[in-house]
């Protein structure tokens, strides 16, 4: 099972607008660069990823599942772009912010870390273990 990271900027989609949109999940729209979208289309039904609040915040703040592979995205007004739909699993007990994952010599290499601007990335099996 592969592992994720999305990122959202809260006043646009929030961890707790994700947590009220309950079991029917919700699509996860408007991806528009080429590694995010790989990354959205190689997702499957039930992986995880972390949800991380972008902007101010800095921080992984709960977990989603995915529910709905890859698809067409129809806010894209053109290109051929994906998204995937998402369910909350759970808040973390305490956000975990961009200093604390930097400040960890453990998470040095994590995508976050290099490329904290792509909104879809990969984390590894020990990243999320830790």
């Amino acid at each position: 099972m592969a592992y994720w990271l999305v990122k959202s900027e809260p006043d646009a989609w929030s961890w707790d607008e994700q947590v009220k949109a309950g079991a029917k999940g919700t699509p996860w729209t408007g991806v528009r660069n080429h590694a995010a979208k790989l990354n959205l289309m190689k997702m499957k039904k039930g992986e995880r990823a972390f949800f991380y609040h972008s902007g101010e915040d800095k921080a992984i703040v709960g977990i989603v599942e995915v529910i709905r592979t890859a698809y067409p995205d129809p806010t894209a007004a053109d290109g051929d772009w994906s998204m995937v739909d998402v369910i909350a699993v759970e808040a973390l007990p305490k956000p975990v912010t961009l200093a604390d994952i930097r400040a960890n010599e453990m998470l040095s290499q994590m995508v976050l870390v290099k490329n904290s601007r792509l909104s879809v990335q990969s984390v590894t099996d020990a990243e999320w273990k830790l």
